[in-house]
């Protein structure tokens, strides 16, 4: 059973009693502030990245959801949680698999998952208790690099295909 932790009442500054946040919305999964949680933000921000890539409107992803553009917003601000089914149909518009959407997390976004901010003290908690299995970061498969290769192969113009290649280059020995 995961534990909450009751947070005290702070004093804003017209003096009223408020309180910072509560069991629910951290339930909900929000973080200990109120702010959307980074595991949704980063979900939201694959959505963002997958659907730019494809050119596809916020509109577009709407229609073919049965939602508005303004839900997908939030879905990619992390403002809304991203429900199962919901992600699980978001992946076929996109045409990625659902773990796309996790690709990329780093450690500290990955600590501040509700279950993580749920618990810290930082307690050992049994579905964790397992080690992980060492995942490959591998470039060569990840389904992006596949992308990127086969857009590559299909411009036409092979000078302008050399002139991108070296743009990237040079932009990725600048970091």
């Amino acid at each position: 059973m995961i534990k909450f932790t009751k947070l005290k009442k702070e004093e804003n500054v017209s003096s009223k009693t408020t309180t910072k946040v509560s069991e629910k919305s951290l339930a909900r999964g929000r973080t200990p502030e109120g702010s959307p949680n980074p595991v949704d933000v980063h979900v939201g921000s694959r959505i963002r990245l997958r659907r730019a890539i494809l050119g596809y409107s916020q509109q577009y992803i709407a229609n073919r959801l049965g939602l508005t553009f303004q839900q997908i917003q939030k879905y990619e601000k992390g403002y809304n949680r991203v429900g199962a089914s919901r992600l699980f149909d978001i992946s076929k518009v996109l045409k990625v698999p659902m773990d796309f959407f996790f690709q990329d997390m780093d450690d500290e976004i990955e600590n501040q998952s509700p279950m993580m901010l749920a618990n810290p003290e930082g307690e050992e908690l049994p579905v964790l208790a397992e080690e992980p299995e060492p995942m490959e970061m591998d470039p060569m498969k990840r389904k992006e690099t596949l992308e990127l290769v086969r857009a590559y192969y299909r411009i036409q113009d092979r000078k302008i295909a050399k002139s991108l290649f070296d743009l990237i280059v040079t932009i990725s020995k600048s970091n």
